[in-house]
């Protein structure tokens, strides 16, 4: 499933959920091109979530739509399982796995790791995408105390991902790179100063190193997040973390083009 396809996915079934009660039928005629084994997933696979998380009118209204889809489509004469389904994609269901994982560890590489060992089928650029679109809309619905909690273990799991030494190393920069970036909402300079300077400090190791995109575009984007943190981490108040941004700084300079 390309990058495009799958937001088209998300797309609609947000509108779906919020269209006006019995104009679902013409959302979907609207969007034909969209209506096939691969939407049916993508529904199963956010019903599940929303009935993880306690919304069990949109999870039970996703589900009845999926299977009367699937019928439709000829996939299955009752409501659709994953196996009957050509396009299975389970990466939604990995990331709120790893992310529970990492929560409940407070971030143990020897506990996060060998789930994404186990599941490299699943970590790729999708991934990146799924992570932003959900945690964007995620932080922004919840109280702010519970998107602080949520935000702290994007980060955990974006530094374990960042560091994870198997798979594609692009692929785990750019999560790594989103999940410190969608952050942004919660880890304000104002709410949350140090928080916001690791993270940016994080930011720039990521851009740094990242493989994808231009080398000199990622110095520069690396430069000016080294150079924010440090509006934070003074020699003053943090030495250490000052010293250590300093140094990153440092690099990025000396590879500039």
């Amino acid at each position: 499933m390309d990058e495009e396809r799958f937001q088209a996915y998300l797309s609609l079934i947000q509108e779906l959920l919020s269209c006006t009660s019995g104009k679902q039928p013409e959302v979907l005629n609207s969007h034909q091109d969209l209506v096939d084994g691969g939407l049916v997933q993508m529904m199963q696979q956010v019903a599940e979530w929303l009935a993880k998380e306690g919304n069990k009118d949109n999870a039970e209204f996703l589900t009845n739509v999926a299977g009367q889809l699937a019928k439709t489509l000829g996939l299955s004469s009752t409501s659709p399982t994953s196996s009957q389904l050509p396009t299975a994609d389970s990466q939604f269901n990995f990331l709120m796995e790893v992310l529970r994982a990492t929560a409940k560890s407070k971030g143990n590489p020897q506990v996060v790791y060998p789930l994404l060992q186990t599941n490299l089928d699943q970590i790729d650029d999708n991934l990146a995408v799924l992570l932003r679109d959900w945690a964007t809309a995620k932080l922004a619905e919840v109280e702010p105390e519970l998107a602080r909690r949520i935000a702290i273990d994007i980060v955990n799991f974006s530094t374990l991902i960042q560091e994870f030494p198997r798979g594609s190393r692009a692929t785990n920069l750019e999560i790594a790179m989103t999940g410190y970036e969608v952050v942004g909402t919660v880890f304000t300079r104002k709410a949350f100063p140090v928080d916001w300077a690791t993270t940016q400090n994080n930011l720039g190791n990521t851009y740094g190193n990242r493989i994808k995109g231009e080398k000199a575009d990622n110095l520069e984007a690396a430069i000016t997040a080294f150079q924010a943190a440090l509006q934070v981490r003074t020699r003053e108040a943090f030495p250490v973390d000052w010293a250590t941004t300093q140094n990153n700084l440092g690099n990025a300079y000396s590879d500039r083009i």
